[in-house]
């Protein structure tokens, strides 16, 4: 809200505003961490190595998920909480978060993405209170988490700009 009353009239988001949406980016990673827009990926072990007390050898395909990673308790403290908290200061240890991949391999359009996210975050608070029309609608993997009907909305726009 401090964006929005900040702006004359129509005004635009700025580039330096979504530098200044750090309490939002985290509710947005703390989404992703939850439910990730992809399911993983495959790859092969360039090494033998160990895991879990197996021996994984050179060459096997593997495909690592990042949900499993996400929601590793290793990593995120009580992981099925919702807490946009986890990503002050520092943030995760490195490969612990990859919604979007990791290393050299990282998705090429995640600072798009979050660029896509934070505007549609600040428009949709700012302009609109909305209504969940199915209350208890189910979630179905298919192969990803979705609502199962499309999660309907009812959109109230605001009669006039919030904070003003």
């Amino acid at each position: 809200m401090e964006i929005t009353n900040s702006k004359e009239n129509d005004e635009m988001l700025a580039w330096h505003d979504l530098r200044k949406m750090r309490y939002s980016w985290n509710v947005a990673q703390e989404v992703l961490r939850l439910m990730p827009p992809g399911l993983g990926a495959f790859r092969e072990a360039i090494t033998d190595f160990n895991y879990a007390g197996y021996i994984i050898p050179k060459g096997w395909k593997l495909h690592w998920i990042a949900n499993a990673t996400h929601k590793n308790p290793d990593y995120f403290s009580d992981p099925e909480k919702f807490d946009p908290s986890r990503f002050d200061g520092s943030g995760p240890t490195p490969y612990t978060f990859v919604p979007f991949g990791g290393g050299p391999r990282m998705c090429p359009g995640n600072e798009y993405a979050r660029l896509a996210i934070l505007v549609f975050m600040h428009n949709i608070v700012t302009n609109f209170r909305w209504e969940k029309l199915l209350p208890t609608e189910a979630v179905k993997s298919n192969p990803i988490p979705t609502p199962a009907k499309g999660f309907p909305v009812k959109l109230h726009p605001h009669k006039h700009k919030i904070g003003v």
